[in-house]
């Protein structure tokens, strides 16, 4: 009887011709999908049509949300940016994707994010919970609000300039932890992170950007890092989050004690087992990371904006001291008093469309039965998704000056203009899964913005100029001076 050697002798030759055989029969089926495949006459980078390696490449150099841009100005509203993905440029298209109701699911792009599941309805059911806690809440953002002003008070007696990214980063930072735990993170009280979270946040979405691209790598890639005992991008703000939950959970004074936070109504529903812990612990880290950079991206695009807008600045100016002189604004701005103000909410909006706090396309995946968009047929499988600069920059919305920060767009158009634009506004998502953080960050800019302009004014530092980089979010870097206005 032959022994175990003998047949390991007998097939090896036929290894290396099956392994030969598969890569060659790999290449074929690549090189076919890229030329004649069912998105073959899509138009894109030659490379893209053959390997997601181009993409991956692409959004390393952390400047995608204007590169896609400038894709779409070079072949169309459709561009293939990767084997099966398309990035689209068409207003009609982006409201058949994400309209409630949409039969596209979300693209295992999210996996490393932390997103397992394509249906969170039952979880997203809590933002109405949200919504009400933050508004119960208004007083700690004031107090924040005044936190932040002592701050820029320093900065302003010693003549120094400050990151302003960074600190609208420490004030977002704050405001949710209040709202989501009922424990601020004192960062603008210590003008540092002791937890780490911020920096757990931020090593996490350059994995999900990057290894979204190849999603069937995630798990593998999870297993052996927790095998080699390597530590997890999420491990800073893992502990944060257990922590609370933990203590809170184990508070015997938890139900005798109301509280008005998020993780009270998150905790309240898994007791009543309509959660599971993992589902307890997702959400409150998705609320954090949401809540914070979406806010302080914004926060900085207003401040950036006005800075290079100076006629706009004084105009919001002119708004604030207006409303002041008529008593129709409190010490602290009141988010009604806010919502009264047109130039500011103009402001606002516009900043949110110039700077949208992530860069990259919400990818869908198309429906079994395939679909038509934008005149063309894709089949089903294929990833779609709309980027929100590459529509908030698109002239035929928002016309010939769509680069430019122009806050009058938005009180000037006739109605029906601004019903297209508001259809094409997407800064936080659009449809049924719109960004969490969005009433989050819509409350706070409406309530700091015209504190924060009606104490001081900005300047930015001598040849600074702003850079941005995109891991998701697209975040921006500036330095500027501030100093108290003296004509009030």
């Amino acid at each position: 009887m032959p022994g175990e050697g003998h047949v390991l002798n007998s097939i090896r030759p036929y290894l290396g011709h099956a392994v030969c055989f598969a890569i060659v029969g790999y290449i074929t089926w690549t090189a076919y999908q890229g030329l004649f495949g069912g998105v073959s006459k899509i138009p894109g980078p030659w490379l893209a049509r053959f390997t997601r390696f181009w993409l991956f490449s692409e959004t390393r150099k952390g400047g995608f949300e204007k590169a896609n841009i400038d894709l779409h100005k070079k072949y169309g509203p459709l561009v293939r940016i990767s084997p099966s993905t398309i990035s689209i440029n068409d207003p009609a298209a982006l409201k058949t994707i994400y309209s409630s109701g949409s039969r596209f699911p979300k693209s295992d792009f999210y996996h490393p994010f932390g997103d397992h599941r394509n249906d969170q309805r039952n979880l997203f059911s809590v933002q109405d919970n949200q919504r009400h806690a933050l508004m119960r809440r208004k007083h700690f953002i004031d107090r924040c609000n005044t936190l932040l002003c002592d701050r820029l008070d320093r900065f302003a007696k010693d003549k120094q300039t400050f990151d302003v990214p960074t600190w609208m980063q420490y004030y977002a930072f704050d405001v949710i932890g209040d709202i989501t735990t009922s424990q601020p993170f004192g960062l603008l009280d210590k003008g540092y992170d002791s937890w780490g979270v911020l920096e757990s946040i931020d090593n996490t979405m350059k994995y999900g950007s990057r290894i979204g691209i190849f999603p069937e790598l995630h798990r593998w890639i999870a297993l052996v890092t927790a095998m080699a005992g390597m530590k997890s991008p999420l491990e800073s703000i893992n502990a944060y989050i257990g922590h609370q939950i933990k203590t809170r959970s184990g508070d015997s004074n938890e139900e005798s004690t109301p509280r008005s936070d998020f993780l009270t109504r998150l905790l309240a529903l898994r007791k009543a087992d309509k959660i599971e812990p993992f589902d307890l612990f997702i959400t409150v880290g998705a609320n954090i990371a949401a809540g914070s950079d979406t806010t302080a991206i914004s926060l900085s695009s207003v401040i950036y904006s006005l800075l290079k807008n100076p006629r706009a600045a004084r105009k919001l100016r002119d708004e604030i001291d207006s409303f002041a002189r008529d008593g129709k604004l409190s010490d602290q701005v009141t988010f009604e008093q806010a919502r009264n103000m047109p130039y500011l909410q103009a402001c606002i909006k516009e900043a949110l469309r110039v700077h949208p706090a992530t860069g990259r396309p919400l990818v869908r995946d198309v429906p079994p039965e395939g679909v038509t968009l934008a005149g063309k047929f894709l089949p089903g499988g294929t990833s779609v998704g709309v980027n929100s600069w590459v529509i908030h920059y698109n002239e035929e919305v928002f016309g010939p000056d769509a680069a430019e920060f122009k806050p009058e767009r938005w009180l000037e158009n006739d109605k029906d203009k601004l019903s297209f634009m508001e259809q094409n506004f997407i800064p936080f998502g659009s449809g049924a899964r719109t960004c969490i953080g969005k009433n989050i960050s819509l409350l706070e800019m409406s309530k700091v913005i015209p504190q924060l302009y009606r104490k001081y004014e900005f300047e930015l530092a001598p040849g600074e100029k702003r850079t941005t980089w995109e891991a998701w979010f697209v975040k921006p870097k500036f330095q500027c001076y501030v100093k108290q206005r003296e004509d009030i």
